[in-house]
């Protein structure tokens, strides 16, 4: 079992920043990819961004490319999403997660923190 929490959430005004932090704890999940994900009432849970934990390689939705960038800290067990440049757009709750079938779909992950919310006012 992965154990995974998330944090840094909160309310920021347009053009802003803030950097969401993922927790884990548990097996090891060395060979898994972390991704972020978000989700806004009434919409299906959006990807955002994936890296693996062993290879310096990240993937990034078109709607955050350049404005966010996705790290990990291995001996910290805990994966970072910096946000900069906040749109009233990326407005949603955004979950972390971790699995080893692929990137960008939901199913792809195994497990999942308990969300986070980001309010962006314009």
């Amino acid at each position: 079992q992965v154990q995974l929490v998330e944090s840094g959430g909160g309310l920021v005004q347009a053009g802003g920043s803030l950097r969401l932090s993922c927790a884990a704890s548990g097996r090891t999940f060395s060979t898994y990819v972390v991704g972020w994900f978000r989700q806004v009432p009434g919409k299906e849970r959006e990807f955002v961004s994936a890296m693996s934990w062993r290879s310096s390689s990240r993937y990034y939705a078109d709607s955050v490319k350049g404005r966010f960038t996705i790290s990990r800290d291995n001996a910290l067990k805990t994966a970072y999403l910096q946000m900069n440049s906040l749109k009233p757009e990326d407005t949603a709750v955004y979950y972390c997660a971790v699995g080893d079938r692929g990137r960008y779909y939901p199913n792809d992950y195994d497990y999942w923190g308990q969300g986070t919310q980001v309010t962006v006012s314009s």
